[in-house]
C-alpha cells in the first residue's frame, strides 16, 4: 500500500463521526443553556425571596422599633410617675419629720426653760439662805469678836497683874549661903515663890511632905528620912541616902538651904524646908538641870 492510500484510509473514519459529535455538542450546549436558564430562574427566584425576606425583616424591625419605642415611652412614663410619687412621698415624709422635729424641739425648749427657771429659783433661794447665814455669821462673829476682845483685854490685865506678881515674887526671892558654905540659888519660902522658880526653869524642883518615920522616902533621885521636927524652935533633923551613903543633916533651920553633892553633878543638891510641924516637914528639893562631873578641886567628899 502506498503512503497516500494509507493516509486516506486513516482520514476516512474521522469524517464519518463528525455529525454525532455535533449532535453531542448541541445536546451539551442545550443542556448547558437549560442549566443556565434554570440557574437564572433560580437566581431570580432567590432574589425575589431575599427581597421579600428583606422587606419582611425591615417590617419586623420597624414593628420591633415601634414596640421598643412604645415600651421605652411607657417605661419613661412609669419612671416619671414613680419619681413623682417618690418625690411626693419624700416631701411628705420630710415635712412630717420636720413637723415632728419642730414639735420635739419646741417641747424640749419648753422643758429646758422650765428646768432653767426652777434652777434659777433654787439658786436664788440658796443665795438668799447663804446671804442670811452670812449675815447671821457676821453678826455672831462680830459679837464673838467683841466678847473675845473683851476677854483678851481682861486676860491682858490679868497677865499684867501676874507679871507684876511674878516680878514682885522674884524680887522677894532670896539667895543664901548653904550649910556647906556654898552660895545657893534663889530660895523659895512659900508655894508662890516656888512656882515662880519653876517658871524660871533654872533647876529641877521636887516638892515633898515628910512625916517622921524610919522608912526612907524617895524625893527626886535621893531618899530622905525625917528624924526630928521641932516647930517651937523651927528646927529639924534629916538623914539623906545618896550614892550608897547616909549623911545626917542635924538641927537645920527653916528655909535654910541644906546642901549636898551627888556624883555626876558640879552643883550641889539643895533641900529647903518651908514649914515645920509636929513630926512633919514640908519643902522641896532643887537639883541641877545639867549633870556634869565635878572637878578634882571641887571637893573630895560627895556630901
Amino acid at each position: 500500500m502506498s503512503q497516500i492510500d494509507s493516509y486516506k484510509s486513516d482520514e476516512a473514519p474521522r469524517y464519518g463521526t463528525h455529525p454525532r459529535t455535533v449532535w453531542i455538542l448541541g445536546a451539551g450546549l442545550a443542556v448547558a443553556l437549560g442549566c443556565n436558564l434554570y440557574q437564572s430562574a433560580q437566581a431570580r427566584h432567590q432574589e425575589r425571596e431575599l427581597a421579600l425576606l428583606h422587606e419582611n425583616t425591615e417590617k419586623q424591625i420597624a414593628k420591633l422599633t415601634d414596640a421598643e419605642s412604645t415600651e421605652v415611652q411607657l417605661n419613661q412614663q412609669r419612671f416619671e410617675a414613680m419619681q413623682a410619687g417618690l418625690k411626693t412621698d419624700l416631701e411628705g415624709a420630710t415635712s412630717a419629720a420636720l413637723r415632728q422635729a419642730r414639735s420635739e424641739l419646741k417641747r424640749n425648749n419648753t422643758q429646758l426653760t422650765a428646768t432653767l427657771e426652777d434652777r434659777r429659783r433654787e439658786l436664788e433661794e440658796k443665795n438668799q439662805a447663804v446671804a442670811s447665814q452670812l449675815a447671821d455669821l457676821k453678826q455672831d462673829t462680830s459679837s464673838k469678836l467683841e466678847d473675845t476682845t473683851s476677854k483678851l483685854q481682861t486676860t491682858n490685865t490679868k497677865l499684867d497683874q501676874v507679871t507684876t506678881d511674878v516680878e514682885k515674887t522674884n524680887s522677894d526671892l532670896k539667895r543664901m549661903v548653904g550649910d556647906m558654905g556654898v552660895m545657893s540659888g534663889d530660895i523659895a519660902t512659900n508655894g508662890k515663890q516656888l512656882a515662880a522658880l519653876k517658871e524660871l526653869g533654872e533647876r529641877n524642883y521636887f516638892e515633898f511632905d515628910l512625916s517622921k518615920s524610919k522608912v526612907p522616902q524617895k524625893v527626886g533621885d535621893i531618899r530622905v528620912v525625917l528624924r526630928n521636927a521641932d516647930p517651937k524652935h523651927s528646927r529639924f533633923t534629916l538623914q539623906v541616902l545618896a550614892d550608897d551613903k547616909i549623911v545626917e543633916k542635924k538641927d537645920r533651920t527653916l528655909n535654910e538651904p541644906v546642901q549636898l553633892y551627888v556624883s555626876g553633878n558640879r552643883q550641889p543638891y539643895e533641900i529647903v524646908v518651908n514649914q515645920i510641924k509636929n513630926n512633919e516637914v514640908i519643902g522641896y528639893l532643887a537639883t541641877p538641870k545639867v549633870r556634869m562631873p565635878r572637878g578634882q578641886s571641887s571637893g573630895a567628899s560627895s556630901f
